[in-house]
């Protein structure tokens, strides 16, 4: 942690603002005592892997700044060698051992306490290694973890600094520890600004104390400090601080109650003991400009409300009530033609919340199923390792259960095995019997159901059951065959081994609204994308009726080749649970969906408006007027400010962006809008627009808030920066910053929007929100 610089103020003194030191990497943070962060600060030489043929010895280093891993390349181009490197954030997870499939391959011909795996995030190829030892392997397998961790839990601050501290040294072209202008201009080229330049120039000679053109250590951290201000932010505190230099404890408890918060002394007195640093100002109980601006930064004022980091809902009401994130396709890294299938994109997709999985099995050659899509030229990998992984991922995110959705087209032979490997593998965490003996009136809860994994699939009832292995009946709904092959329809036997075990996720064929509703809460039906839209659109009620007591799982038309996505709002506006979507699609939807679930401890579970939940609910998700869900409400929205966007073209070091910001809401039909800013020309470090949008919403507890950064382009599409979405019901009022995300879902740190928010509901304010300020 940052230590607290002492002041020199008397006791008649006002505390100056603290000026924390900019520190130099993550080492100083303690991360040089660790004997593995030193074993990969020197460096290995460690075999690549990509085949049983394919492996060379390649060197890894960890760079001074503790995040970046150097490899080793044979390439010698530019754009490769930035490729080789990768930030330990980028990380999804490290597997020990031969878990991959590449691995796998290598048998008994290599130790697997040598092996690792790095699984990353987004559509990086994963890396495949193994070490001269297993203490080298296992060094950097602690290492990357430990750095992942510490990293992960930064502040604001300090990933700020570091940022500034990691652009410092790159700009510093001849390594000598100080900088000419030429080298500041390249250093603010990096920073994503085009300062004037008699401004640069002026600001150059302010800081040059020592004037002899160059800019010490001292010296460059001024010019740091002075491009970091925020007169934006400083407005604000000025705005509640009757001297302008620090907030007294009911100053700090003014703007708190502004904010829609709890405006007590005493939470405002925590604040000050969290995050001012300045010894006399805490000892007065009051903030300094510095203090104030390390909390706006930090995730306690974050746009998102912190209580909805944990599970904050009832947890025992029936799964239909709630949504589920669902994947579609989960073994696919890629499109659904020529893509990979690996076990890698289902660590990636539990790791995110995913409480629904896919998997398509087919026969494979030598007795054991194998999943892949079928009539395409994707590669296959063993039903069985899938099951192995799942079993090892399946509750490291959330503990609620998991459900694992089978798309069947194995023999009858073949499912046996299938339904082995679930019960050797999975073992008492597999549900293969009802929690009691009791008629079924309603789905059992997510509490009730919590570390237990549920098979969905077709399921042998009746006399049919009593045929055993020589019945015919279909294991997968019509829509379903035509999806994977597009082909005509044909029946497929069910084993009994694999029935049995499925419990509470029994698929059949839609017979429509009125003999569904008629059926066990047991039973759940598979729609297409056009299909759902239909029902949503001719009987909306109709289906938001069956969703309220029976699940329905949505999936990707099967003309989607390229695994595009469809938009999942109109899905959740009908109440359906499973909106199935390609996770390993970067865009919009991906970001809808991590924006919908992303409260209730990003649990994979979050409870639908308890409009959707009433099995006598006349909510029409196509005619929302008057009904229930219908709060007319207005969302205003000032987009103020951004800090430290990142460059998108970084083949062109003159390049800097023109950002623009489009905030979007994502809800009924009705609330769907967009509105942008105008563009800031070449500034992506401290752009400024202060503009402001506003929307009238009629049933915001359906509607999420996206916004997205965009960098302007007059010939083509805009280039897109970051975006961050979120449900209405999790947004807070008041000066807030949004912590911006990359494509892949990961944080683009310390990249933020600064706005602020204000919500009224039937002509009064949702929260108390000053109006004195106006402006700032």
């Amino acid at each position: 942690m940052l230590g607290r610089k002492k002041t020199g103020a008397g006791r008649n003194e006002q505390p100056k603002a603290c000026e924390p030191k900019i520190p130099g990497h993550l080492g100083k943070f303690g991360l040089l005592d660790n004997e593995d962060v030193r074993v990969m600060l020197q460096g290995s030489i460690i075999v690549k892997v990509r085949s049983p043929r394919w492996q060379k010895q390649r060197g890894f280093r960890l760079l001074e700044d503790c995040v970046t891993v150097w490899c080793e390349s044979s390439k010698a181009s530019r754009k490769a060698k930035k490729r080789q490197n990768f930030c330990v954030t980028e990380v999804e997870c490290v597997r020990e051992g031969c878990q991959s499939e590449c691995l796998r391959q290598l048998g008994d011909s290599v130790s697997e306490s040598r092996c690792f795996t790095l699984v990353f995030r987004g559509g990086r190829k994963s890396l495949d290694l193994y070490c001269s030892s297993s203490e080298e392997a296992q060094c950097w397998v602690r290492g990357i973890r430990t750095l992942k961790d510490r990293v992960g839990n930064m502040s604001q601050k300090e990933k700020l600094d570091h940022w500034i501290r990691s652009y410092l040294k790159r700009a510093d072209l001849n390594q000598d520890g100080k900088m000419s202008y030429d080298e500041v201009q390249h250093l603010l080229q990096m920073l994503n600004i085009n300062l004037n330049e008699q401004y640069a120039r002026t600001l150059f000679k302010k800081c040059d104390r020592s004037n002899d053109n160059r800019l010490d250590h001292e010296e460059i951290e001024r010019f740091c400090r002075e491009l970091l201000r925020r007169p934006e932010l400083d407005a604000v505190f000025h705005h509640y601080s009757s001297n302008g230099c620090v907030l007294s404890t009911p100053e700090l408890r003014d703007f708190l109650g502004d904010q829609g918060e709890g405006a007590t002394l005493g939470h405002a007195q925590k604040l000050i003991e969290t995050y001012e640093f300045n010894d006399l100002a805490q000892k007065k109980l009051s903030m300094t400009q510095n203090g104030f601006t390390m909390y706006m930064l930090s995730n306690e004022n974050d746009l998102f409300n912190p209580d909805h980091t944990r599970v904050y809902q009832d947890m025992n009401r029936p799964l239909a009530h709630y949504y589920i994130s669902s994947s579609h396709n989960t073994y696919l890294t890629k499109d659904q033609v020529t893509g990979e299938s690996s076990t890698e994109p289902y660590i990636r997709a539990l790791n995110e919340g995913c409480r629904c999985v896919e998997l398509d099995c087919w026969d494979g050659d030598k007795g054991e199923p194998l999943i892949y899509h079928g009539h395409t030229l994707t590669s296959k990998i063993a039903f069985k390792e899938v099951i192995e992984t799942i079993a090892q991922y399946a509750f490291k995110v959330s503990p609620y259960p998991l459900i694992l959705s089978l798309e069947n087209h194995c023999s009858v032979e073949q499912q046996a095995v299938m339904a082995q490997h679930l019960r050797s593998i999975l073992g008492s965490a597999l549900l293969t019997k009802p929690l009691n003996d009791q008629t079924l009136n309603q789905l059992p809860s997510p509490e009730v159901l919590k570390g237990r994994i549920l098979v969905k699939s077709k399921k042998l009832t009746g006399q049919i059951e009593k045929m055993g292995s020589s019945a015919s009946f279909s294991s997968f709904s019509d829509e379903e065959i035509k999806k994977e092959s597009g082909k005509p329809v044909s029946s497929s036997k069910i084993s009994p081994e694999l029935s049995e075990l499925v419990v509470y996720c029994q698929s059949v064929p839609f017979p429509g609204f009125d003999a569904a509703g008629q059926k066990p809460p047991s039973v759940m039906y598979s729609f297409s994308e056009n299909e759902a839209l239909k029902h949503i659109k001719d009987s909306g009620k109709l289906f938001v009726t069956l969703n309220s007591r029976q699940l329905s799982r949505i999936y990707p038309s099967g003309q989607r080749l390229q695994s595009s996505n469809y938009d999942p709002q109109d899905m959740w506006n009908g109440g359906c649970q499973m909106v199935a979507l390609n996770f390993q699609t970067p865009g919009e939807q991906m970001d809808l969906n991590r924006g919908r679930f992303l409260p209730n401890g990003r649990c994979g579970y979050v409870l639908k408006p308890e409009f959707l939940c009433q099995p006598n609910s006349n909510f029409n998700p196509e005619n929302t007027g008057g009904g229930p869900g219908h709060i007319p409400t207005q969302l205003t929205i000032r987009v103020i400010s951004a800090q430290q966007l990142p460059k998108i073209n970084t083949d062109k070091p003159n390049s800097i962006v023109d950002p623009q910001v489009c905030v979007e809401i994502h809800g009924v039909s009705i609330d769907k809008a967009r509105a942008k800013t105008q563009r800031i020309n070449n500034n992506g470090f401290n752009p400024r627009w202060d503009y402001t949008v506003s929307f009238q919403l009629q049933v915001p507890d359906l509607a999420l808030v996206r916004f997205v950064v965009e960098d302007h382009d007059h010939t083509s599409k805009n280039d897109f920066v970051g975006q961050f979405t979120l449900p209405f019901t999790s947004l807070r009022t008041g000066y807030r910053h949004v912590h911006l995300l990359k494509a892949d879902g990961s944080s683009l740190s310390p990249a933020t929007l600064f706005i602020h928010v204000k919500v009224t509901r039937r002509g009064k304010p949702i929260k108390t929100v000053s109006e004195r300020m106006g402006k700032v």
